[in-house]
């Protein structure tokens, strides 16, 4: 457990937070699949993209670790082989529902399964159609839960569309269909993190979007290639939050990705009368720049519809934002939460409460009423990163000390939070 006494310190200066899990992860598969070498400068080494590297060493590639880079020696779709162990994804669903994609075409057998959260959420969204595609997967219920046996197998191409607009759940099928004969198609109902479409073509291959749908053909090759990670615009909305909500602040956000598909969060504090400015510099592959917050008088506002997708990993501390602004904020058509590392709609409102915001839930989201003044409580993550990150966050607007629970559960996705923080309220 750890005590929170930053009550009222205001957030001074500049920071560069960890770089993209999303992206991270990818980088290591795609650099496994690839002929040659990649080398990735600003990988997050948090414990979930870890789990990710265990993964990728058990089936056979050599990957490098040092201070500045990870090198991963690729031998293309062929090098991969079969593990002689259990492949365990621990905490990270992007790892265990990707890798079953790329598993499902192989031609052999693996095993994988997750801690007890992975344990809980539901597969059975990307076995379907990759039972569709040839996959020959077994689980729990059907393969509706942990642990899952993949029997490689032939694939073959399909057009799908995803009932849930889930980036997991669309990449984990693209992977599939770059081992299948012919082409593909995905048809999205709104538009999602497209990082593993970016990727393919960072890799050299081709991939083609027609308004909601993702042409991809089999058999393509992919060549080892450089990747910049840039910094988690989900780690960094902790502290835009902080900086919007803190009387005082102003903090600086460095090299920051700015995916248009990710950026919901800028969206909403925009649409909240938030003062921010966003830089973008000239990049190649991913967008990103320089965020600056100061610290503003905020409204509410209903958040809904086509944002909720580029935002999903934000709402935990959207919701906090939310008792910080005037009047009335409505977060809807976001079911999604209640199948991720917690159901994070019931446990953002309970632990919300326990600090005394005016905030309840509904079927598909939360209605939080602001401003709340907020007072210190005995809290928990619940094992949820960021749950915990919010938490940390509310104990600078509460009065008192905040005692947060389970607080090692923010490693997953930023090992220097609390180092971090402290350098900026220490100003």
């Amino acid at each position: 457990m750890k005590e929170l006494k930053l009550t009222n310190s205001p957030l001074n200066g500049r920071v560069e937070v960890p770089g993209d899990k999303s992206i991270s992860h990818r980088s290591v598969m795609f650099g496994a699949l690839a002929e040659g070498k990649t080398t990735i400068r600003h990988f997050l080494k948090g414990e979930d993209c870890l789990r990710t590297i265990d993964c990728f060493r058990k089936l056979g590639v050599d990957i490098e670790e040092t201070e500045e880079e990870i090198i991963v020696h690729g031998k293309g779709w062929g090098g991969l082989t079969e593990p002689s162990e259990i492949l365990d994804a621990g905490n990270s669903g992007t790892t265990i529902r990707l890798l079953l994609g790329i598993l499902s075409g192989r031609p052999f057998h693996s095993v994988l399964i997750g801690d007890e959260s992975i344990a809980r959420r539901p597969m059975d969204r990307v076995v379907v159609p990759l039972t569709e595609m040839g996959a020959k997967i077994n689980g729990r219920s059907n393969g509706r839960f942990t642990p899952l046996a993949v029997a490689g197998s032939s694939l073959r191409p399909i057009n799908y569309e995803l009932p849930v607009a889930s980036a997991q759940v669309k990449s984990a099928i693209l992977f599939a269909a770059l081992q299948a004969e012919g082409e593909t198609i995905i048809t999205e109902p709104q538009l999602t993190r497209d990082h593993t479409e970016k990727m393919i073509k960072q890799f050299g291959g081709d991939i083609t979007r027609r308004g909601n749908d993702i042409v991809l053909r089999g058999g393509q090759p992919f060549t080892g290639t450089d990747i910049y990670v840039p910094g988690d615009i989900s780690s960094a909305a902790f502290f835009l939050v902080a900086g919007a909500v803190v009387p005082g602040s102003e903090v600086i956000l460095e090299n920051v990705g700015l995916n248009p598909t990710r950026t919901g969060i800028i969206d909403v504090l925009v649409q909240m009368g938030a003062d921010i400015k966003v830089e973008e510099a000239n990049t190649a592959g991913e967008e990103m720049g320089t965020i600056t917050i100061r610290s503003s008088s905020l409204k509410g506002i209903e958040i809904g519809g086509d944002l909720i997708p580029k935002l999903i990993d934000e709402i935990p501390v959207i919701a906090l934002l939310a008792t910080q602004a005037e009047g009335k904020t409505v977060i809807k058509d976001a079911e999604e939460l209640k199948v991720k590392e917690t159901n994070r709609i019931d446990t953002v409102v309970n632990e919300l409460k326990k600090l005394g915001a005016d905030i309840k839930a509904t079927d598909d989201g939360m209605i939080i009423y602001g401003k709340s003044p907020l007072t210190g409580a005995r809290v928990s993550s619940h094992g949820d990163h960021r749950i915990g990150m919010m938490l940390a966050v509310a104990s600078l607007v509460a009065e008192g000390a905040v005692e947060l629970e389970n607080d090692e559960a923010i490693a997953v996705s930023y090992p220097s939070f609390f180092e971090d923080m402290a350098q900026l309220t220490s100003k």
